[in-house]
């Protein structure tokens, strides 16, 4: 098939990589000049591991390329995917301008009989708006689906490639035929159900994996009182099969591209229907504000976090990503700015981003844990990145009083305190 993917962020590009490997002719479109010529050198302008490689080998065989011209990608493509941002209004509505404006440039273009595909994350009904601009000028017959991604930075080019199952949302046979075809080398279940079916099951994904890190943070609270640990309520809880012991986080909350951002769209779609009084609007308001109720609560137990020399080591939202949309050190950092003490940073990947991200904040970025901690009082594990958990905090150990704030629960709180340092967890005494 000759397929193009417009939009060259995250889901665009490791989307129109993959569909290349599997023999397809993909052409990759943005209007943003610079980030195309960037990925016809085959550099990616973010960190995701394997895709690099996988970019520059499906540009070999001449499977993938990429352009700014809608003429050009648009024209011979039998399926048009739409992949484009879909962030977030101050009052939490999906705003659809950056969708509607791709509609509006593709729909001249197209042949007869493409399918255009949205794959950004969109409210239910949003076909009906894409619909409305394509009979506008379209000359010739489309079809029309949405097919959700359920990609997680840090593994995207593996979940694409190994997903737990694809979800079509289409209305016709022969467009869920088709594009059961692109996706038959994954070897998964494909369910067919309607478009909007298709866009209301990714707010639900998402809006429930956030709901159990909101949930666990609400156990680690209470267990904060009553001497019990919140990772062996977990170990406790996790072998009921209506449980399960997977995606349990107690930490700062979750954060990133999608899940604050899908779950305060659900919210306020909530409300426009009249159904405002329920589980998303809390959930948000819970997350948003457990940053600020983590930190008063160290506070108290260092004494204070004026004058206090700050190690924050994570910068990213997660591990094996430089994104920092929506990370727990883009408000930490500034919170501790605030509050007077001196923050010194490291991550990875994400040293150059946050150093525009949190600007304003004083923050010294520095290329080593090691050269972060040296002169600390606290040091904050943030995210839990491999070399972060693995490093020896006892080889750097000062010689004067020191707290170590296990942001994710990732390490033992024996050898912490063996080493010397006061630890202090997320739902642990």
């Amino acid at each position: 098939m000759k397929i193009t993917v417009i939009g060259t962020g995250f889901v665009g590009v490791v989307s129109a990589a993959v569909y290349a490997s599997f023999g397809h002719t993909v052409v990759g479109l943005d209007i943003d000049e610079k980030k195309v010529a960037s990925l016809i050198k085959g550099k990616v302008p973010f960190y995701e591991p394997g895709l690099e490689e996988l970019l520059l080998e499906q540009q070999a065989t001449g499977n993938l390329s990429f352009t700014t011209s809608y003429a050009t990608a648009v024209a011979n493509a039998d399926i048009v995917i739409i992949a484009v941002g879909t962030p977030s209004t101050p009052e939490g509505k999906a705003n659809l301008s950056y969708l509607y404006a791709a509609t509006k440039s593709l729909s001249k273009y197209l042949k007869e009989g493409a399918i255009v595909v949205v794959k950004s994350t969109v409210p239910p009904g949003t076909l009906s708006g894409v619909d409305e601009i394509l009979a506008k000028t379209a000359t010739v017959g489309y079809e029309l689906a949405s097919v959700p991604e359920f990609l997680k930075e840090g593994t995207a080019v593996y979940d694409t490639l190994n997903p737990d199952r694809v979800v079509i949302g289409a209305t016709k046979k022969h467009v869920f035929e088709i594009l059961s075809e692109l996706h038959r080398p994954l070897n998964t279940t494909v369910i067919k159900v309607s478009p909007e079916s298709a866009q209301m099951a990714k707010y639900a994904a998402n809006a429930y994996l956030a709901t159990r890190i909101t949930f666990i943070n609400q156990i680690a609270d209470l267990c904060e009182h009553n001497g019990s640990d919140v990772q062996e309520v977990i170990t406790a809880i996790g072998p009921d099969k209506r449980v399960g012991g997977h995606y349990w986080y107690p930490g700062f909350g979750y954060g990133g591209s999608c899940f604050p951002k899908d779950v305060k769209e659900l919210a306020y779609y909530s409300r426009t229907v009249g159904e405002g009084h329920n589980l998303f609007n809390k959930i948000n308001e819970l997350n948003s504000e457990r940053i600020d109720r983590l930190l008063l609560n160290y506070a108290e137990k260092i004494g204070g976090w004026k004058g206090k020399h700050v190690a924050v080591l994570g910068l990213s939202f997660k591990p094996n990503t430089d994104d920092m949309r929506e990370a727990p050190s883009t408000k930490v950092i500034p919170w501790l700015a605030e509050n007077k003490a001196t923050i010194v940073g490291f991550d990875p990947k994400a040293g150059d981003a946050a150093k525009t991200v949190v600007a304003d904040s004083g923050l010294k970025v520095v290329t080593s844990i090691k050269e972060a901690v040296k002169d600390a009082d606290v040091i904050i594990a943030l995210i839990e990145w491999d070399e972060i958990v693995a490093f020896d905090y006892g080889a750097t150990k000062l010689d004067k009083k020191q707290f170590f704030i296990d942001a994710r629960n990732q390490f033992n709180p024996s050898i912490i305190t063996k080493w010397g340092y006061e630890y202090l967890g997320v739902g642990r005494e």
